[in-house]
């Protein structure tokens, strides 16, 4: 009788387990099924590439041929803000003389200026403002020249390009190459929506560099060549500053090879997302591409 006990004790046990088991796996399957439906349909874009992550997590929201090498415009002016915030122990106040190299550059490339003033000293901290919210490439060429090492001035611009691909490689880029300090270059400055969120991501983590890309609008005061006072004034390309509720940056860009860029960040109830769009049509696609990038990535 005991026998016979102990088998049927194993039977039952043995069918529970089965039983349970199998209940387990049903219920997983019906909670896969019922997150399936409730997840959002990704977006349409028109931009022909874009990528969405999670900032502080670093996970992956969204994806359109995140990785398709593309030309990038001014948002290669992130990696330039990157780079001078990198330097050791920079010093945000230490003036620059503004040379009339930087303002002929602007002439022969007719790009985007910050109407720095030849003569005038402007701070480090000043023509990040004049990079980053008017897209200057005097600033960025300024800033080049600064944080370049060598004799000669192309021998530092050289150089502090270098940095920003080193920087780049350091953080494990491998569809990224600058040619250029602000994204006019020859042909081999390029990234993916997937690495200017990385740049953008780690310029974010510097608390002055989140300072210049949240700010509208701003007045700087510079000394001009005669020892005088002069006004800048500078607001920002950025939009979605004004038009998208939690955002916080970053930079846009434009090109007759990269159209219309946007690299973009925003947060909402603790949550920051942070993504890019390449490659799109014109300002008002691009800005409408990353709201809805943005809508996605705060329902994931």
């Amino acid at each position: 009788m005991k026998i016979g006990i102990k088998r049927i004790n194993r039977v039952t046990i043995t069918s529970t387990v089965v039983l349970t088991a199998g209940a387990v796996l049903a219920s997983g399957a019906f909670a896969s099924a019922a997150q399936a439906a409730t997840a959002p349909p990704a977006p349409s874009i028109v931009a022909k590439g874009g990528f969405v992550m999670n900032s502080g997590t670093g996970k992956a929201l969204y994806s359109k041929t995140a990785d398709t090498r593309r030309s990038t415009g001014s948002t290669t002016k992130i990696m330039t803000a990157l780079v001078v915030l990198k330097q050791k122990n920079v010093n945000l106040k230490s003036q620059v003389t503004i040379q009339k190299a930087y303002s002929d550059y602007i002439v022969s490339k007719n790009a985007s200026s910050a109407r720095l003033i030849v003569g005038d000293k402007v701070t480090v901290g000043q023509l990040l403002y004049g990079l980053m919210l008017p897209s200057g490439c005097d600033a960025a060429y300024a800033l080049a020249d600064k944080f370049g090492t060598g004799k000669t001035r192309d021998a530092r611009v050289k150089s502090f390009i270098g940095q920003m691909n080193s920087t780049a490689k350091s953080l494990k880029l491998k569809n990224t190459n600058f040619d250029s300090f602000d994204g006019i270059g020859g042909g081999k400055n390029y990234s993916t929506p997937r690495d200017l969120t990385i740049i953008a991501r780690e310029a974010m983590k510097n608390s002055t560099f989140r300072t210049v890309v949240k700010t509208k609008s701003t007045k700087q005061t510079v000394t001009m060549k005669n020892g005088g006072k002069r006004v800048m004034s500078w607001a920002n390309t950025n939009k979605m500053l004004s038009s998208y509720s939690g955002a916080i940056g970053v930079k846009t860009g434009s090109g007759p090879t990269a159209k219309y860029c946007l690299v973009f960040a925003a947060t909402r109830n603790g949550k920051t997302v942070i993504g890019t769009v390449l490659t799109s049509t014109n300002e008002s696609t691009r800005t409408a591409d990353a709201k809805k990038l943005m809508d996605y990535g705060f329902k994931r």
